[in-house]
């Protein structure tokens, strides 16, 4: 929360686009400044620092409360879905990753497109492991339809990492560093070159957040131009 005091510390990255869960209104929406929430303290945020403009997609479903179609254009043309997998309290199966099972479902159209989906999911295949939690879909369900449509995590083939088994966690539950999951993630389609991954340090973030930056430069290329 109160992005205002930290968004200066994000600015020194010089992201094209940032998206950021749990994230204070604070201003009206415009082409670069897009903002979702009931509570005007904590939403999410999606902000262009570049030549990037950023619309919501008019078949936008508000049930599905923070997954955000969003169509981006300028120096490339794609659809971004910004992330904020949280807990329903009205709806038990749209808990989290089933809020994302049934945003692709939703959007599925749109998959075959050039799309990146990023966020916060709140979700990693270790949970999918210790049983069904009654959710519209797991984690695992989530990657295989994915991968269907040709969309796959940024992190996970830049490391060369299994699913569960990720070396660079991105959340610190309660600030604790022994506390530690991967539950942040980019999916990006085929259409895109993946340049590089970083994951934010646990020393230079928590302060900030018990979330860590996960940072990612795809090539911006011409390969895009007229797939939408």
């Amino acid at each position: 929360m109160a992005y205002r005091n930290k968004a200066e510390s994000i600015l020194k990255l010089n992201p094209d686009i940032a998206i950021i869960p749990e994230c204070e209104n604070i201003g009206e929406q415009t082409p670069k400044r897009l903002w979702f929430g009931d509570n005007f303290k904590k939403g999410l945020g999606i902000y262009s620092y570049s030549a990037f403009n950023l619309e919501l997609i008019g078949q936008y479903n508000p049930k599905l409360r923070h997954i955000i179609p969003i169509r981006a254009t300028g120096p490339a043309e794609f659809n971004l879905f910004a992330v904020w997998a949280m807990n329903d309290t009205q709806g038990r199966r749209k808990r989290y990753i089933g809020q994302i099972w049934l945003a692709l479902n939703e959007y599925k159209e749109m998959l075959d497109k050039p799309t990146i989906i990023v966020g916060d999911f709140n979700s990693n295949i270790i949970w999918d492991l210790k049983g069904h939690y009654g959710l519209y879909g797991n984690f695992t369900e989530v990657v295989r339809k994915l991968e269907e449509h040709n969309i796959f995590s940024a992190y996970h083939q830049f490391y060369k990492e299994e699913f569960g088994k990720e070396t660079r966690p991105t959340l610190f539950m309660y600030h604790d560093k022994n506390k530690s999951y991967h539950v942040d993630y980019c999916f990006t389609s085929s259409d895109f070159v993946l340049k590089s991954v970083e994951v934010g340090a646990y020393a230079d973030w928590i302060a900030y957040s018990d979330h860590v930056p996960l940072i990612i430069t795809l090539d911006n290329s011409k390969k895009l131009d007229g797939l939408i």
